[in-house]
């Protein structure tokens, strides 16, 4: 039972010998296996991660930033969202986020349809690549739902994606975009110790998109991850397919009630249901 240690073992088959005594055959054998260290299981995952393809794994997660103290007077204060939804794509990097004022599965559908739209019109084949994402409701739906939920058959309407859930509990199945609410490093000159959340004085909720549009664009753009061989997301993106757009590290961040909400209201005034572009919504408003 090479799973077993020799407390267990001795238990196990009622043996008259120490715990010492065992291991220390065990070693005289050499059958003692030495435990992998931390630092060697995360070298292992980036090498592993770094021969993926462009966009072959995109992790979704959302973040609530009402747990940030620094953000929460302001929050109540101005009106700014709750929740953050957060994709990362684990090759370069590149980061994208919206925000609303709750997690809803009509939410996350919401950001993933952009996201895809965004993506594909900047020259990116998702064709045999998948979306990751936890089990929460607001990606699955109810957890005894016996379909497929409205934000897996919108990824999975897309030939060749996938949407993949990683088992209960599992969150370093996340890490990527784990990092990314973890280090929302810094505002533009602050050298990265400072998270965004903590040193930005944020006045309304126009002013809180726009230094949230800055930050993002810095991040994808110019800010270099030194586990990535001190590169940004924009030169592994350039690196790895130099015809794709440079568009693709321009997403704005959005509001995803927002957009919602004006998605209605076109729909009840006999417009088409096409999902707006951030961009274009904004310009239009």
């Amino acid at each position: 039972m090479p799973s077993f240690g020799a407390e267990r073992l001795k238990r196990y088959y009622n043996l008259t010998l120490s715990d010492k005594a065992i291991r220390k055959i065990w070693k005289e054998e050499g059958l003692l296996k030495k435990k992998r260290k931390k630092h060697k299981t995360k070298n292992d995952l980036r090498a592993v991660k770094a021969a993926w393809k462009l966009c072959e794994q995109i992790d979704i997660d959302t973040k609530d930033l009402i747990d940030i103290p620094e953000l929460w007077p302001q929050i109540q204060d101005n009106g700014l969202p709750k929740v953050q939804y957060t994709a990362r794509e684990v090759v370069s990097g590149l980061h994208y986020v919206a925000y609303a004022d709750e997690r809803s599965l009509t939410y996350s559908n919401l950001f993933v349809d952009i996201l895809i739209d965004h993506l594909q019109s900047c020259g990116v084949s998702l064709n045999g690549s998948r979306i990751q994402t936890d089990n929460g409701s607001e990606f699955i739906g109810s957890w005894n739902a016996k379909k497929d939920s409205a934000f897996t058959r919108t990824v999975q309407s897309v030939q060749g994606l996938e949407h993949h859930t990683i088992p209960p509990g599992a969150h370093t199945w996340q890490s990527d975009v784990e990092t990314a609410h973890r280090l929302i490093p810094a505002r533009i000159g602050s050298g990265g110790e400072d998270e965004f959340y903590e040193v930005e004085t944020l006045r309304s909720r126009d002013d809180f998109l726009a230094k949230a549009t800055t930050y993002n664009l810095w991040f994808n753009a110019v800010r270099k991850n030194s586990y990535k061989g001190d590169k940004t997301p924009w030169d592994i993106v350039q690196e790895r397919n130099p015809n794709i757009s440079p568009d693709i590290v321009a997403l704005p961040p959005f509001y995803l009630d927002e957009l919602f909400n004006k998605k209605v209201v076109s729909v009840n005034k006999g417009g088409y249901d096409v999902v707006p572009h951030p961009c274009t919504t904004k310009n239009a408003a």
